[in-house]
């Protein structure tokens, strides 16, 4: 009698959430602990042919469970951070344009996650202020999709640099990234200070660009992995270097990149490959900078 009570307890419990959810969306929601591993393993990966092969798939299993669960802010964070991931690293530098469209899917994917937080004005059009106070009602649970939205979104208003319309929504994805600062400013080894980073040290003074911001937000970066993360010295070459024209600065960072070995931070051992492959693309083209 006792375990019949208990079976029956048990369906009171369950019944009303598995009729509010169909099967596809049940296996999108007890998927999310997979997707956990998978980008642990995809992180840990040494051979970027192999990453750049089995990404794609990997997207498109997201879309498809977000297909089932259009909702889930988890999946759509991870739709996000993986476009973000696949641009970044085998798009970008051989594709402009398709690398633009990809950021701009990214981006869409997580404005989606963070609605379903509660932001519920339109990121594209919405001013400063009321960015800031919609996004001030947000938690720590938040920080990844606001991270990865604000990135996707910088990289592709980076990748528009001709279009004013586009330039004009860069401090758009500055509100968010701050907000990121503000609650986690450690969150994904630093990238918060990488962004600002990037974002100081990309313009010129005169059109709100601020080396001494830039080469400090640098400096926070590094400190967090203790300069283990590889793309930190990157960007700062690529961005804030190059900019101010600093040859023997922009050629001393990627070289130490370049020759720093393989497997020394094993936790990003592919973000450490593609910071390699991406130092020595810009060493290649040093000549034609400076």
């Amino acid at each position: 009698m006792t375990s019949k009570i208990h079976k029956y307890l048990i369906l009171a419990v369950l019944l009303p959430w598995l009729g509010a959810c169909s099967t596809g969306q049940m296996v999108a929601r007890t998927s999310t602990s997979i997707m956990d591993s998978n980008v642990e393993a995809m992180n840990r990966e040494t051979d970027p042919v192999l990453a750049e092969a089995s990404m794609p798939a990997n997207l498109k299993l997201i879309e498809g469970l977000i297909q089932e669960d259009p909702n889930n802010s988890k999946l759509l964070t991870y739709a996000a951070q993986g476009f973000y991931g696949y641009t970044f690293g085998f798009v970008e530098l051989s594709d402009r344009q398709r690398a633009e469209a990809l950021y701009g899917r990214g981006a869409d994917y997580g404005k989606r996650a963070l609605q379903s937080f509660g932001v519920d004005i339109d990121l594209d059009t919405a001013s400063v202020d009321d960015i800031d106070e919609a996004v001030g009602k947000l938690g720590k649970r938040a920080v990844p999709a606001l991270f990865w939205t604000a990135s996707n979104w910088a990289k592709q208003i980076d990748l528009r640099r001709t279009d004013p319309t586009s330039i004009a929504q860069l401090p758009a994805t500055e509100r968010l990234m701050h907000r990121v600062l503000e609650l986690q400013p450690d969150f994904y080894y630093g990238g918060a200070h990488i962004y600002y980073g990037v974002y100081y040290g990309s313009r010129a003074p005169m059109l709100g660009g601020d080396f001494t911001k830039s080469e400090q937000n640098f400096a926070s970066a590094t400190a967090v992995t203790g300069g283990k993360l590889l793309m930190v010295d990157v960007l700062q070459a690529e961005y804030l270097e190059r900019q101010r024209l600093d040859q023997q600065h922009f050629h001393r960072l990627l070289t130490r990149v370049v020759d720093d070995p393989v497997g020394s931070f094993p936790e990003m051992a592919l973000a450490n490959q593609v910071a390699r492959a991406r130092a020595r693309y810009l060493l290649d083209r040093e000549a034609d900078w400076f």
